[in-house]
């Protein structure tokens, strides 16, 4: 709030509630901005796609460049006295310790059992690891919190930061954290400044988001290849054959119904939400997250609530219902 109001005295405008869809630009130095909100286009001389994961898919190609990781977090209330400082395990799967202010009295907090985005898991039990390490440490604290969040993961695990595209000017990218957002959003903030003030960084070349060396993780492209080819392809020729009424409350799935595919989902008191399964992204085949209740892309990390609503990017639509 502190740093919007300098702003604002310097005569910056800032926009909330202002959904941004596309970039538009004409001749690659003045861009639009296109919005949501009845088509308004917003004309810039710079722009920065902070996103989180792009959401312009051609020039930067960053769909097959990255993709993105699930985590969980506890957070557990004790009366005994915490550690102090932040930990992280070396081992897999990779696990956080920290404390949170909460109050008057800390709470502390484990981050852990990551996976990517939309892998068709059983999800019920992602808390529960969480809550045994807790427990291990504090036997009688209690659990008061469970959330779980996405983070962009690059091939070469070193994010992207600077110019969007070789094809454009005075457009810029942060993304691809790794998981390390606070440290590498103020490093992002940095470099942007500098490349807009026409300065040298010491360290934009680390991060040059048009490099070529994450093509390199053969391992890895052929990870994300096989995924947008299972999810566009095959899934499609092996529909499952349960009707709607095989469904158990609770339950989620895709099915066919009169040769048609629909991710259905029946809440606990049998009401049925229907939508296309097919995500709005790149058209990839959506998986079903049997703990949050979402309908998940496996291929860049698109989610969306069991009645189609978006969740995340991205997307930047909802599904058809």
């Amino acid at each position: 709030m502190a740093l919007a109001r300098i702003c604002s005295n310097y005569g910056v405008k800032i926009y909330e509630h202002t959904k941004a869809i596309y970039v538009d630009t004409e001749d690659d130095s003045e861009y639009y901005v296109i919005t949501l909100e009845n088509d308004y286009k917003i004309k810039a001389k710079y722009i920065v796609v902070a996103t989180k994961y792009p959401i312009i898919n051609i020039p930067g190609f960053y769909f097959v460049k990255m993709y993105q990781s699930t985590s969980y977090a506890v957070a557990m209330q004790t009366k005994e006295k915490l550690f102090e400082g932040m930990y992280i395990s070396s081992e897999e799967p990779t696990i956080s310790l920290r404390t949170a202010k909460y109050g008057d009295e800390y709470l502390l907090i484990v981050v852990g059992f990551d996976h990517k985005t939309g892998a068709q898991i059983d999800l019920s039990n992602s808390y529960k690891y969480l809550e045994e390490i807790a427990k291990s440490l504090y036997p009688n604290g209690n659990i008061k919190y469970h959330w779980n969040t996405e983070d962009c993961i690059t091939l070469d695990k070193i994010p992207y930061i600077g110019k969007f595209s070789s094809m454009w000017e005075n457009a810029y990218v942060a993304t691809g954290f790794n998981k390390w957002g606070i440290t590498m959003s103020n490093i992002a903030a940095e470099i942007i400044t500098d490349k807009i003030l026409g300065e040298e960084n010491e360290y934009e070349n680390v991060f040059k988001s048009t490099r070529l060396e994450p093509i390199k993780n053969i391992k890895e492209v052929t990870n994300i290849v096989k995924e947008s080819v299972n999810s566009l392809v095959v899934k499609k020729l092996e529909v499952p054959q349960e009707e709607a009424n095989q469904i158990q409350n609770g339950e989620g799935k895709i099915v066919e119904v009169n040769g048609q595919k629909i991710g259905v989902y029946k809440d606990e008191e049998g009401q049925i939400y229907k939508v296309n399964p097919v995500c709005k992204h790149l058209g990839c085949e959506l998986s079903w997250n049997n703990l949050e209740k979402t309908w998940d892309c496996p291929c860049h990390g698109s989610r969306y609530d069991y009645k189609g609503n978006l969740i995340y990017g991205p997307s930047v639509k909802s599904l058809d219902k």
